[in-house]
């Protein structure tokens, strides 16, 4: 036998197990979450998921919203990160002068190519971010979350646009986000719409789309807005 194999397996500490069981929960939660909404699902819910006792989510967790909380926040930080260097990094490279659609693909494809490569998980924490995106409480928790990433954007989108109206942008970036939260939730209506010509889970065909069609609409606002102001 090899020292490999002879060596004993190392005990996984206390902190360990309840960073994977705490997982296990997030995991769960998220699932139901995304599919019956904050008020269609109970802690028991989500303990019977799990396997464990329904006291020990009141352990963890004092009440459902705090659960809630923590399954937003979970990927918050890593979507936010990654957009806010795509930003930096295009903003930088453009020397301060970016386009629309540069700024566009810097902020959707990055946040798109997490939904379509990381597996079921984080597809479900998409479809629970359009859910509760067009919900009170849960665009407080947007707001919480990714209020900065989204006006770094508009910061860029001001740049590449500095003659237009600083209303028309934040009202672009309110259909660009639009489109955005209905592609994430995948309902599957392009697909029943188009004969299958279109599947509302390839993230790919979306990303190869979205930024230049909304940069179009972009471009046309400002310039209508223009020539009716010459």
């Amino acid at each position: 036998m090899s020292e490999a194999a002879a060596k004993p397996r190392r005990r996984r500490t206390k902190i360990e197990q309840r960073a994977d069981k705490m997982e296990q929960i997030l995991d769960a939660a998220e699932s139901l979450f995304s599919i019956h909404g904050l008020y269609g699902v109970t802690l028991k819910d989500v303990a019977q998921q799990v396997g464990v006792h329904h006291t020990l989510l009141n352990y963890y967790f004092t009440d459902k919203k705090k659960l809630f909380d923590a399954v937003i926040a979970r990927r918050a930080g890593e979507t936010i990160t990654r957009r806010t260097e795509a930003l930096e990094a295009y903003d930088a490279k453009t020397n301060g002068k970016p386009t629309v659609e540069g700024a566009l693909r810097a902020f959707l494809d990055t946040d798109l190519d997490l939904y379509s490569q990381g597996g079921e998980n984080w597809k479900n924490y998409g479809v629970l971010g359009a859910q509760v995106s067009n919900t009170p409480y849960g665009a407080e928790l947007m707001d919480y979350h990714f209020d900065p990433v989204v006006l770094r954007l508009i910061d860029l989108l001001k740049k590449a646009l500095p003659d237009c109206e600083e209303a028309d942008i934040f009202w672009g970036y309110h259909f660009v986000t639009a489109g955005l939260m209905l592609s994430l939730a995948r309902t599957g209506r392009i697909d029943r719409l188009s004969g299958g010509l279109c599947d509302s889970n390839d993230f790919e065909a979306i990303k190869d789309r979205m930024a230049t069609f909304m940069a179009a609409g972009f471009l046309a606002i400002c310039r209508e807005r223009q020539g009716r102001a010459g």
